[in-house]
């Protein structure tokens, strides 16, 4: 695929200068050519900036993802209306800490966002996402509001359940797209890991994707492919997910798992939650597409 045609196809039809809907299509062969034995790192402690940047040393440091000039998308859950301890949303340190780097890197602009389900104010203000964007004090760093009139259709050539849908043009317009997901217990899913916060960049009634989820999961993933993961498991929702609100849910594991490979990235975080990473259907379904890897025995995990 060439990625700057697909974004000239955006600009033109958000431009109104083309009528025909951006495709995105990729050679499977090239995503299990990227993916061939992933290299996961996993660290664990309290000091959660700190822990952000050991996670990403086996990597290569956010350097190694992002490059000067670039424009980010930091991509955190801010879905609910909910603090930090009751682990619903990404946890605001470890947002702030991504945006940091990101900018050290050289960064032209981090931009962060997310759809949410509850009120948007009340969800990026009790989040302490909203502030912890702020308190950077960094004009290149921007937290902003979902804009609906920056969803537009995309059809999604590989897609085998979902064909077309609305998706959010920062996200396909970005240079590098970072997905940092809250680990923690799904009603409908089992788990919501990295592929399931990209719900948080699609428009449209999301409840129309509820039937056959695993496989819409996986079909959005063909577009939306970050080039890295953060699975925050500093504390996880072991019930009642997503939306939480008991702390006797809740479990402290001052932990965060960090992949260029999203699939293995869930596979393991499934783990934390005692399953198995099958347990989890939008893996299966993401991996039987060559999106990456699930086999823990395949996978480099590097504990820090």
């Amino acid at each position: 695929m060439d990625r700057r045609q697909f974004i000239r196809d955006i600009v033109l039809w958000s431009a109104g200068i083309a009528l025909v809907t951006p495709r995105f299509a990729i050679r499977p062969e090239a995503l299990a050519a990227e993916q061939a034995s992933p290299l996961l790192s996993v660290a664990k402690g309290e000091d959660y900036p700190a822990l952000v940047t050991r996670v990403l040393e086996p990597l290569g440091g956010m350097a190694h993802f992002v490059q000067p000039g670039d424009k980010v998308v930091v991509k955190p859950n801010i879905a609910w209306d909910r603090s930090p301890e009751q682990a619903a949303n990404t946890h605001p340190l470890v947002v702030q800490a991504l945006v940091v780097l990101a900018l050290e890197a050289g960064a032209q602009r981090v931009l962060v966002f997310d759809r949410t389900c509850n009120e948007p104010r009340r969800c990026y203000a009790n989040s302490g996402i909203e502030q912890a964007v702020r308190a950077i004090g960094d004009r290149r760093a921007v937290i902003e509001h979902v804009d609906q009139r920056k969803f537009i259709p995309v059809d999604i050539t590989r897609g085998q359940s979902l064909t077309r849908w609305e998706l959010y043009r920062d996200a396909l317009e970005c240079d590098c797209y970072i997905n940092v997901p809250v680990a923690k217990h799904h009603g409908l899913s089992r788990l919501t890991l990295g592929l399931k916060n990209t719900m948080g960049v699609i428009g449209g009634n999301r409840g129309r994707l509820h039937f056959d989820l695993a496989q819409k999961l996986a079909d959005l993933a063909t577009v939306i492919q970050p080039k890295l993961t953060v699975i925050d498991a500093t504390r996880i929702l072991l019930r009642n997910g997503p939306q939480g609100g008991n702390l006797n849910d809740v479990r402290r594991m001052d932990t965060l798992i960090a992949s260029a490979d999203p699939v293995a990235a869930d596979a393991y975080a499934t783990t934390l939650f005692d399953l198995r990473p099958d347990a989890v259907k939008s893996t299966v379904v993401a991996h039987a597409m060559g999106l990456g890897e699930m086999d823990l025995g395949r996978i480099r995990v590097l504990e820090v």
